[in-house]
């Protein structure tokens, strides 16, 4: 009796469990399909049944990391006041780039290794991006409902910037380097609520 099969759905999540480590790990553009057919234990052509080419698996791993980061980012930012739900975001982030388990953030790496914006996988992670930007707002919006602020977009856009900075910093200094300070200019840039 030969190796039991999977179901297809089966299957292309582990395809796609396989391509996150590699892609993730190793890059995009080095890696290449017949190594994460190999890894992934399926035949190239099954692989490519199911994705149609290398860009589809991209676009595919993308979004998948897509739903995972939109369901951290609202676990991480749950809580009672806006503020201290941004605090708590930055917390977690800080968790989340310990260096044994984060090489940066996929979708900065994705925008890095594809620069044609007209490829899915990029605009997938541009998607990403603008995703986090309009929930940065809105945290910011609801701060500006209980004190007073200037300019909500703009504390946003600061935070944005700080997480980034987090991601990006992280892989050439750690965690302990310029990420260990995102918390502290978070704190300074917020106002405090009323008591």
């Amino acid at each position: 009796m030969g190796p039991k099969r999977r179901a297809a759905a089966d299957t292309k999540e582990h395809i796609l469990a396989v391509a996150r480590e590699l892609f993730y790990q190793d890059g995009i553009r080095a890696t290449g399909v017949d190594r994460v057919a190999a890894e992934a234990n399926v035949a190239p052509p099954t692989l490519y049944r199911i994705f149609g080419s290398k860009d589809e698996l991209v676009a595919a791993y993308l979004e998948r990391e897509d739903h995972r980061y939109r369901e951290w980012f609202r676990a991480a930012a749950a809580g009672k006041g806006s503020r201290e739900r941004i605090l708590a975001l930055f917390d977690a982030l800080a968790e989340q780039v310990r260096p044994e388990s984060c090489r940066g953030c996929p979708f900065l790496i994705a925008l890095g290794e594809l620069p044609d914006h007209d490829a899915l996988g990029h605009r997938n992670a541009v998607t990403m991006k603008h995703w986090v930007r309009a929930q940065l707002g809105a945290l910011a919006g609801e701060l500006a409902a209980t004190v007073p602020m200037d300019d909500p977009p703009a504390l946003a856009d600061q935070l944005m910037l700080l997480m980034e900075g987090v991601y990006a910093t992280t892989q050439a200094f750690g965690p302990t380097g310029p990420a260990a300070r995102a918390r502290s200019l978070v704190e300074a840039l917020l106002p405090r609520e009323p008591a």
